[in-house]
């Protein structure tokens, strides 16, 4: 780690506690960064949000186990309606000068009060919560009424401008939540430095961190030097507390967003689930956790593009394409996944090598992603490295019900960033007794177990994405990997194994009706309405088929077969066929 000389813009140092009051008033506690002395923005955000193209991310459940398979499709599904925007949005992030700043535990604070910036936020909110529980007031109506204040007094109000020179003794510095665990690093910490770009910054750099040194990882280090070779000589790590008269640093707009005018984030509303928009939408703090979940800070964005840039022109030939990532148990947290030996020998038959990230230089980490078809691990802080992943690589986690619970979420932004295929198989637990759900407060993680059938399913998908279509007998089991390997966004492999269980689909409805599913994915509306054709002779009970095949007939202009389906629909389900005829008036000139 590299010591640093004393920098001549610290104040004298104080005896400040490495502590924060929790139990204080919010108005006392909290900067309001449009109200309150001590916080400028350098640069004037062009945007503060704003939609984006994400990642195809979907979970199935993948336990040996009826009731545990039952709670993880349970979990999905609420996720999904609940949880999932209709599309992510990038959030801005920009550089601002502190005054009488101070970094303590993972915390900024300006003029001993509270900066609400990223996922810093989120932590002392969350802390705020837990420090207040026995309190003779309701912790999270107090804040909601203190942020609903802070919106009401700040609309029309402009965040400050910094006038001053950006010299070469004025310093940036980073929050860490710590520096030894990569996730947190790289996405909330070193990410931090791209609001320099363009900046010609010429000060010194300080991460600052709550841990011992003695946890302190090399990989922090070398990643920030690796993707900010510029600042190699001036990055330096230091443990908190420390303080600043003037300091450089980063505000991230979610986390502010609770208090920010209402009209910055007008329209986000829109494109989250009813749940949310019920709860009040984007800044009660009961929707911070979804928000966080489908919010991408301009930071991830621009890291990611750096990593891209420092890798260009470089050969990385020795690295695999298909790789089932392991874990070097001297740099992290041992959690071997029961079947890891079974599921990797099958791997290895399809070209799958074993890697290690540890063992790789950071370049070769963001390389080996970047040119990946396919990666396959248990769940870890390995999945950070899908920030670099390109649009085509799927991504593939093994977890369990509990990493659905209290992990997915947290990936979800990464995936965004790259706009990967993020893909979870959800297994069962490594316990004597795998029925019973652990507590995460007392059990941490643990590790992940894979049946037989968990395996044999995984594989299944895996290699029907590669092009190599297994032969299948049940319907039921074609039907789930159609299914699975549609939603993973591979449409083209999935009509692949349809055709290849021709005979098979032919005599199942909801066989045809995946196929079906599959051209609409891929914009075929002559295919699919083939396959809806199919799908009615294969069960002429569904009048729902018949009313698909009617939009897909107008879609690709048939107006014969249109009419043929509503014959069929008034002759079979008059009551339907007077419903939707009432509902819809053009059928009736086609007819």
């Amino acid at each position: 780690m590299l010591k640093h000389p004393r920098n001549e813009q610290e104040s004298n140092r104080k005896p400040v506690r490495n502590k924060t009051d929790l139990t204080l008033p919010p108005d006392v506690l909290f900067l309001n960064p449009w109200r309150d002395p001590g916080f400028r923005l350098l640069l004037e955000p062009e945007y503060v949000w704003r939609p984006m193209k994400g990642a195809n991310i979907v979970g199935f459940a993948a336990s040996a186990h009826h009731e545990i398979n039952q709670k993880i499709d349970h979990f999905l599904k609420g996720t999904n309606k609940n949880r999932r925007f209709s599309k992510p949005v990038e959030v801005n992030a920009v550089p601002v000068m502190l005054d009488r700043a101070t970094f303590r535990k993972s915390f900024v604070f300006a003029r001993d009060r509270v900066m609400l910036s990223g996922a810093a936020a989120t932590r002392v909110i969350n802390r705020y919560r837990w420090e207040n529980e026995a309190a003779d007031f309701d912790p999270d109506q107090r804040l909601n009424d203190f942020f609903a204040s802070c919106r009401e007094r700040n609309e029309g109000k402009e965040l400050p401008l910094y006038s001053g020179l950006l010299g070469a003794d004025v310093c940036f510095a980073v929050e860490c939540r710590n520096t030894f665990n990569y996730y947190h690093f790289m996405t909330e910490s070193l990410s931090q430095l791209t609001v320099l770009d363009g900046l010609d910054f010429q000060g010194k750099i300080y991460f600052h961190f709550p841990n011992h040194e003695s946890k302190q990882k090399p990989f922090a280090k070398a990643f920030a030097e690796a993707l900010f070779p510029e600042f190699k000589d001036r990055i330096f790590f230091e443990r908190v507390p420390k303080d600043y008269a003037k300091v450089l640093t980063c505000f991230d707009l979610i986390g502010g967003h609770h208090m920010a005018p209402a009209a910055d984030f007008d329209g986000l509303d829109a494109l989250m689930p009813a749940a949310m928009q019920q709860q009040g939408g984007v800044q009660p703090i009961e929707t911070r956790v979804p928000l966080a979940m489908n919010a991408v800070s301009r930071n991830l964005m621009s890291l990611r593009a750096r990593a891209l840039r420092a890798i260009e022109g470089k050969t990385f030939d020795h690295l695999p394409k298909r790789f089932f990532a392991g874990r070097d148990t001297r740099q992290s947290r041992s959690r071997q996944m029961e079947g890891e030996e079974i599921l990797y020998e099958h791997l290895e038959m399809f070209g799958f090598e074993y890697v290690v990230f540890e063992s790789l230089s950071p370049l070769e980490q963001i390389a080996l992603m970047a040119r990946a078809e396919v990666m396959v691990s248990y769940h870890g802080a390995g999945f950070t490295n899908m920030l670099f992943a390109g649009p085509n690589t799927y991504v593939i986690e093994i977890g369990t019900l509990q990493t659905a619970q209290f992990r997915w979420g947290d990936f979800w932004p990464v995936a965004h960033a790259s706009g990967c295929k993020y893909i979870s198989f959800y297994g069962d637990f490594r316990s004597e007794n795998p029925l019973i759900e652990p507590v995460f407060e007392k059990d941490g993680i643990v590790a992940a177990s894979l049946s037989k059938r968990a395996i044999s399913q995984i594989m299944a998908f895996i290699v029907t994405i590669l092009g190599h279509y297994p032969e299948l007998n049940r319907p039921r089991v074609l039907a789930q990997l159609a299914g699975e390997v549609l939603q993973a966004g591979a449409a083209e492999q999935a009509i692949g194994l349809l055709e290849k269980h021709n005979e098979l689909v032919c005599q199942h409805a909801r066989l045809c009706l995946i196929k079906a599913d599959c051209h609409k994915e891929l914009g075929e509306p002559k295919s699919e309405l083939l396959a809806l054709d199919m799908a009615h002779k294969a069960d002429p009970t569904r009048w729902q088929t018949l009313v698909r095949m009617i939009w897909c007939a107008n879609h690709c202009d048939r107006p014969q077969v249109i009419r043929w389906a509503l014959a069929m629909l008034k002759s079979d389900f008059p009551d339907r066929y007077d419903a939707f005829v009432g509902n819809h008036e053009w059928v009736r000139f086609v007819a």
